[in-house]
This record gives structure tokens, C-alpha cells and sequence, in this order.
């Protein structure tokens, strides 16, 4: 699973998350896509693959984002699945569901030349038409969500390898974001991510990263099953300081034995990302 960590303010607005919003490849990031003050930025696109495993299936999702007003971001994302393997829980996961989201950028990083301040945002996910695991043991469509608040920040100081931190708060009823289907109810979940930032030849520059994601520990009509914090393991290729295309590679730990007899086989998952900014 991959991330999309930028190197100045302005770049993490060509980076798309794994639902479309701005930010590392499954948590959001505080900054926003570009846009003007008065007005609509350009379109980012994105696509993404994640091997879920015989059990899971692969999971591949198409998303479209645009930043407005200088601050705020909204986007959907859809995303798709083929069926896995296991003639015993792949049924449990389905083709495809919606998400909207949406972003305000409360206090921009280094508000008021205070070089200290990180960037602060809140932000929303909105997820229907999801029919995992929850979903496909009632045999129906359910809906879930996320409300987070982040920060994010720079620390360009920090010599020859600057950093670039980020930690969040969530508030969701989701099991991993909708690909587990849903949690039995809101629950309140940290997320955090910390990358470094090494310069190549010709200005091109790759982001080494690690990035956590605490779930709910059960999914809604599995109580027995527990879901561990999600970890991922990636970097981040930009060929230019001005590039608008952007590829990321990584590995994440999803899930392994969650029940007794229950393996979903996901705990090192390899994922690539390809994102382009009009």
C-alpha cells in the first residue's frame, strides 16, 4: 500500500489516497488539491491495486478529485473487486461501492510565518451500496462512514533527509474502509503516518515511508473475528518537482488469523498506485 507524501505544501495536491482524498495511500493527509482562491482547481485522477490474496480477491479503485477556494477538496471514488479463491469466505466480499469525500483545511502549515504550526484539517468520508463481509452475511446493502480531524506537517530542517509527519483522529463505523464492510458501531480511531524525503539526480526525488491505521476490533456479524492495525510499508516515485504523474509502491499488513479456522491470508499485500494532476 503506498504513500503519498509531497514535498513541499504544494505538491501533495497531485497525491490521491485510496479513497480519493488527498493524503498517504489509506490515511488522509491535512493538506488539499490545488485550487485558486476564487475559485475551481484542475481535476486529479487516480488509479489503484491492491492483491487482497486468494481469499480476499484483488481490489482496484478509480478515483477523481478537485480542490476549490484554495482550502477545500471533494472527490468520489469508485472502487471494484474480483472475487477470490476460497471456496469458504471469499464470498463474503463484493463488487464495488461508492465513496464521497470531502476537505477544509482549518489552519495552514506555517500559519502567520510561524514555522512550528502544522497544517490542520477536517474532512469527511461517505460510503454506500457496501455489501462486505456485514453486508453479504444479511445479504444487503449497508452504508458507513468517517469523520477525522489531522495534522500534518513539514520539518524541512531536519538535514540531509527532511521529514514530513502526520497524525489523525477518526471517528468511524466502517471496518477497513468499507473493504471489511462495517463496524457494529462508531468507534474512535488513531492514524499517523512518517516519511523522509531523498533527493535523486535531475530533481527527481523518492519518499520513503511507514504509515498506521487502528480499526475496529470487530467486524459487524463476525464478533469473535479481530482486526489488527493496519501497517504499510511504501514509497513514493515523483520524476519532477513539477510532475503531475506520480507512481507508489508498498506493501501492507492487513489482516492474517482474525477467528480460529479463519485466515484471511492478507497480513503482506503488495499495492501500486498511479496518480496524474491536469
Amino acid at each position: 500500500m503506498v504513500a503519498m507524501f509531497g514535498l513541499t505544501t504544494q505538491l501533495p495536491a497531485q497525491n490521491i489516497g485510496w479513497e480519493g482524498e488527498t493524503g498517504v495511500f489509506v490515511t488522509p493527509l491535512a493538506y488539499t488539491a490545488g485550487s485558486p482562491a476564487n475559485g475551481f482547481g484542475k481535476p486529479l485522477v487516480a488509479f489503484h491495486y491492491l492483491n487482497g490474496g486468494n481469499v480476499l480477491g484483488d481490489f482496484f479503485e478509480v478515483s477523481g478529485t478537485v480542490g476549490a477556494f484554495g482550502r477545500t477538496e471533494f472527490g468520489y471514488t469508485r472502487p471494484l473487486h474480483t472475487v477470490g479463491g476460497d471456496p469458504n469466505f471469499s464470498s463474503l466480499w463484493n463488487n464495488g461501492f461508492n465513496i464521497i469525500h470531502g476537505k477544509v483545511n482549518l489552519i495552514p502549515e506555517n500559519f502567520a510565518k510561524n514555522n512550528w504550526i502544522p497544517a490542520i484539517s477536517v474532512g469527511f468520508m461517505a460510503r454506500t451500496q457496501v455489501h462486505n463481509v456485514g453486508g453479504a452475511v444479511l445479504n444487503r446493502d449497508t452504508a458507513n462512514g468517517d469523520i477525522y480531524i489531522v495534522a500534518t506537517k513539514l520539518i524541512s530542517q531536519v538535514k540531509p533527509l527532511p521529514l514530513i509527519v502526520n497524525f489523525g483522529i477518526r471517528r468511524t463505523d466502517a471496518e477497513l474502509w468499507g473493504m471489511g464492510g462495517n463496524a457494529p458501531d462508531w468507534e474512535t480511531k488513531a492514524f499517523g503516518a512518517i516519511g523522509v524525503v531523498v533527493k535523486l539526480p535531475r530533481k527527481a526525488s523518492v519518499i520513503f515511508g511507514t504509515e498506521f491505521a487502528q480499526q475496529p476490533k470487530h467486524p459487524d456479524q463476525l464478533p469473535t473475528a479481530i482486526i489488527p492495525t493496519t501497517l504499510t510499508y511504501c514509497a513514493r516515485l515523483s520524476p519532477t518537482p513539477e510532475s503531475k504523474l506520480n507512481i507508489d509502491f508498498g506493501v501492507a499488513q492487513i489482516a492474517g488469523k482474525i477467528a480460529p479456522g479463519v485466515d484471511l491470508q492478507a497480513r503482506a499485500r503488495v499495492g501500486l498506485q498511479i496518480s496524474y494532476g491536469f
